[in-house]
């Protein structure tokens, strides 16, 4: 069974940075395309980033430039580090394989609030 473990998230001011990571205890990790997802509260859950593995990489255009995904296949890790973050980056930040294939991890929070 997949287990998809979120962490990093937090409260940071518009303009702020977080960092979040994510464990993935799958097989095959390297050749999945992996993708970290965000639902706002009243919205559906999106597609935020995608990475292949070969790390090519994919963003939604309201984050492109500010947010950067990035995968350690050894350690079975992807990261997205968010910068310049906005109210609207407000959401519940979860990863999975891209298109979503595995059951949904707790998530981690993001708040971004003056």
């Amino acid at each position: 069974q997949v287990h998809l473990v979120e962490s990093g998230g937090g409260l940071v001011q518009p303009g702020g940075s977080l960092r979040l990571s994510c464990d993935a205890s799958m097989t095959i990790f390297n050749l999945w395309v992996m993708g970290w997802y965000r639902q706002a509260p009243g919205n559906e859950r999106e597609l935020v980033a995608s990475i292949n593995n070969e790390g090519r990489t994919n963003y939604r255009d309201s984050v492109e430039g500010r947010f950067a995904i990035s995968r350690d296949n050894a350690k079975k890790i992807i990261w997205l580090q968010m910068n310049s973050l906005k109210p609207e980056d407000t959401a519940v930040y979860y990863c999975n394989t891209a298109p979503a294939r595995h059951s949904w991890g707790q998530g981690t929070q993001v708040t971004v609030s003056s």
